[in-house]
């Protein structure tokens, strides 16, 4: 069964606002964010901490100062944010929803490694992971989703039951000749689970280690045209061997049914793809609250333009419109 991956994780960012013009301005302010401000003196020493992580790969100045900035803003925007939606700004747990995020892409320190090779410290690579959780509480908070349950994660798992489809699992072990593979197939039939020990002696050949599930749809890219069709014509449980050509020796072939994976195999899939509706949903209110929210940069450090902050031109730039 196939959970989609999570957009959260393709993500792991945060929205944009759109640059427009503003009126707010101090020298010992680098940004507003409504009613809040982040001083020179943050930005500086925000910088400094990053410069002194020797994790941390900072680029040159001035460029890397608008970037952090960027990011103070962005941090400032969303705890804006909670406190309006009345969500906990501090939601925890970020780290091992990082991991469930990442299952399967990789672990936390490979995303914090990749994170600081751009200049990105421990905190900031968290930071976007809260954001993402804060999307997703706003969106429940205003009932545009449900919360998350074991109810709704079950729901979520029989759907996709039945939208899976028709798999078989296949494995291979490729022999030398005739007499090995007759005494292959007399093992496996004896005894399927023996596949790894029996396969051992021949991986370096052209062996599958252990059987791997397969949609039968999917069989003739994954295997040649003629094994494709008999393993699809094959009754589960079935072995045999058969030549395959441009292959020495022959393959022994083990077809079995492919069970679902139980639920608990696949919550934390479907807890991200529950969390990443949520976030979309949630990215949405967002945006509607950003529109009310003065949001103004000091041009001295910059202005917004798709979405980065870049080399202010002159002038004092909003990041974000309050109408009226």
């Amino acid at each position: 069964m196939r959970i989609r991956r999570s957009a959260a994780v393709l993500a792991l960012t945060v929205l944009a606002g759109v640059g427009l013009v503003g009126c707010r301005t101090s020298p010992s302010v680098a940004a507003y964010v409504g009613d809040e401000t982040i001083t020179v003196d943050e930005l500086q020493g925000a910088v400094a901490e990053r410069r002194a992580d020797p994790e941390v790969t900072a680029g040159e100045d001035p460029a890397y100062t608008r970037t952090v900035l960027d990011q103070l803003v962005r941090r400032a925007v969303f705890d804006s944010a909670a406190e309006h939606f009345g969500v906990s700004p501090d939601p925890g747990g970020l780290t091992e929803l990082l991991e469930d995020l990442l299952r399967g892409q990789g672990t936390p320190e490979d995303y914090f490694a990749q994170q600081a090779a751009q200049g990105v410290n421990r905190s900031d690579a968290l930071e976007r992971v809260r954001q993402i959780r804060l999307l997703a509480d706003i969106a429940v908070a205003e009932g545009a989703v449900d919360e998350s349950t074991e109810a709704t994660l079950r729901a979520a798992y029989d759907q996709a039951l039945t939208q899976r489809p028709p798999e078989v699992s296949v494995g291979y072990v490729n022999v030398p000749d005739q007499a090995t593979a007759d005494g292959v197939v007399a093992a496996l039939q004896a005894d399927p689970g023996r596949y790894a020990e029996v396969a051992a002696p021949y991986l370096e050949l052209a062996t599958l280690p252990a059987p791997q599930p397969i949609a039968i749809a999917e069989l003739p890219t994954q295997l040649p045209a003629e094994l494709a069709a008999r393993v699809a014509e094959s009754a589960p449980g079935s072995v045999f061997a058969t030549p395959v050509e441009g292959l020495d020796g022959l393959l022994v072939v083990l077809v079995e049914a492919s069970p679902a994976p139980a639920f608990e195999e696949v919550r934390p899939q479907l807890e991200a793809q529950a969390l990443s509706q949520a976030a979309d949903a949630g990215a949405g209110l967002l945006a509607e609250y950003e529109a009310d929210l003065d949001i103004d940069v000091n041009p001295r450090f910059g202005s917004l333009a798709e979405g980065s902050v870049v080399a202010s031109d002159g002038g004092v730039v909003r990041l974000l419109d309050a109408e009226g």
